[in-house]
């Protein structure tokens, strides 16, 4: 239509000429404003019309949903009251059934008071009958019932006595027969799950050079850097016709290695005259004592045994460097100790603390002091001083029977200290006796005042003792020797001849500052 209207406008334009096109261009904008406003109403209500009825829509949902949560509530509302109801008739027959049972508890109370009743009458009846009765037994037997009471309780006391005693007998002849079958089965077991070694020690050690021109070097001039190396370490050193060895000899197994050592050190170092001597043998000493203190902490940890003192570990250490009867006592003490923690797990005991006590049994042969106590006490105390549970401390005190044994762990430790100490090879008497007489010369001479070292050597065949110079003039050192020997040839026993030699030396130190 709108078309229409523009060829109309069109035509009457071309008709019209010139003159007339303001005249149609004024009528066709009206035309078409009147139309674009006719199209705006038009698109106006139909907009209203579309949002009327999105409303009526939107307004139906809105109630819709109303309308459905209000039947929801409805129907849980009407749950509530069916379930009230419910609730209510059960109540309703508790209390109806609550009231029958307590008619009926109450009738069948009033029914055990009736029997109670009759009951107490019952009884009342029979105490007089018992009464009755006694009273007619004691006429015929002439015993009160108190003393009849006495002698069956006697006689049974008897009976009893006799059946206990016997069966104690029959399980004591059955553990005798058992038991020492049993012992040795545990003893075998034992010694067959422990390897064991031979008796290694002896006085001795061998000390091998590259070539004999060095063994002039070791003696020195006129022999003075070997009389330092001996009284600086106590040891006899034999320089022989033997090809490239020395022998160190000495019974003191500590001093032998500080020997040892202190030459391989002055040997490869080449400098050797009495003051490089005496510190190196110091140093030596002082690297023994570590060597010492790792050695008891290694023995620790190879047997698990953790907690122990330090002093004690140092003790262990020290047992490497001693012997018992030619057996070493550091091998015999972890001997002793893996046997006792075999046996003790045969018994069911705990091998931890056996383990523990067989390493520290011979702890009292390795003192720094020495006191006039069996090895067995020192060591009890020891092992008291340095907070040892009370069981081992026993254990280590009674081995040698020194003490009552007042634990299981005593027995063990002691059966095992002989198994490793009493089979064959296991121990020489002879280097132990021979050991005790050497310490027994060097007591005797470290007695006398002013006596700062002694040593023996050559097999106990010479003593040397070194006294202050500051201390003992020349004329005493005589007097000194002449005393030793007398009482050597008084209180000891000895093969041969003892040579003693008292040794004073005067020394003059200044420093350059």
């Amino acid at each position: 239509m709108t078309i229409i209207i523009y060829i109309c406008i069109a035509v009457l334009a071309a008709v019209a000429g010139i003159g007339g096109t303001v005249l149609v261009n004024r009528r066709m904008a009206s035309t078409r404003a009147k139309i674009i406003i006719a199209d705006a109403e038009r698109e106006a209500e139909d907009l209203r019309k579309n949002k009327i009825l999105e409303g009526r829509e939107e307004a139906l949902k809105i109630t819709g949903e109303a309308e459905k949560q209000a039947n929801q509530r409805m129907s849980k509302v009407q749950s509530a009251e069916a379930k009230q109801k419910q609730r209510e008739l059960q109540l309703n027959q508790q209390q109806s059934e609550n009231a029958r049972t307590k008619n009926e508890i109450e009738a069948h109370r009033r029914q055990l008071e009736d029997r109670a009743r009759q009951l107490d009458a019952r009884l009342s009846e029979v105490e007089k009958m018992e009464a009755t009765t006694r009273e007619t037994l004691e006429k015929i037997s002439g015993l009160s019932s108190e003393e009849a009471k006495e002698k069956l309780v006697e006689s049974l006391k008897d009976e009893a006595k006799t059946a206990a005693a016997s069966y104690i007998n029959e399980i004591m002849d059955e553990a005798k027969m058992t038991a020492n079958k049993e012992a040795k089965r545990i003893i075998v077991q034992t010694i067959q799950r422990t390897a064991t070694e031979t008796a290694i020690e002896n006085s001795v050690t061998v000390f091998h050079i590259d070539s004999d021109e060095i063994k002039g070097r070791i003696i020195g001039r006129e022999g003075r850097n070997i009389r330092a190396l001996e009284a600086a370490t106590g040891i006899e050193i034999i320089v022989d016709d033997t090809p490239e060895a020395i022998v160190l000899s000495g019974f003191d197994p500590v001093r032998r290695e500080v020997a040892r050592l202190a030459l391989h050190q002055l040997v490869a170092d080449g400098r050797i005259h009495p003051a490089r001597i005496e510190e190196v043998v110091a140093k030596v000493r002082k690297q023994i004592e570590e060597e010492i203190i790792e050695t008891g902490k290694r023995t620790a940890i190879d047997l698990g045994i953790h907690g122990l003192h330090p002093d004690l570990i140092r003790m262990v250490g020290k047992m490497k460097y001693r012997s018992s009867y030619g057996q070493n006592l550091l091998q015999h003490s972890r001997e002793t100790a893996n046997l006792c923690a075999i046996m003790a797990s045969e018994l069911g005991l705990n091998p931890k603390k056996a383990r523990r006590a067989g390493l520290l049994h011979d702890i009292g042969k390795v003192p720094d002091e020495e006191p006039e106590l069996p090895h067995a006490l020192l060591g009890m105390k020891l092992a008291e001083k340095y907070k040892e549970k009370p069981e081992i401390c026993n254990a280590i005190g009674a081995h040698h029977d020194e003490i009552e044994q007042t634990s299981l762990l005593a027995p063990i430790v002691q059966v095992c200290d002989a198994i490793s100490g009493a089979r064959p090879g296991a121990r020489r008497e002879i280097v132990e006796a021979y050991i005790k007489r050497l310490k027994d010369l060097e007591n005797l001479a470290l007695s006398y005042p002013g006596v700062i070292k002694t040593y023996a050597i050559q097999a106990g065949r010479e003593l040397r003792v070194i006294v202050g110079a500051d201390k003992i003039d020349d004329q005493e050192t005589e007097k000194l020797s002449a005393e030793i020997a007398r009482r050597i040839q008084d209180e000891m026993t000895y093969p041969g001849q003892v040579k003693i030699t008292v040794i004073r030396e005067t020394r003059s130190v200044a420093f350059a500052k």
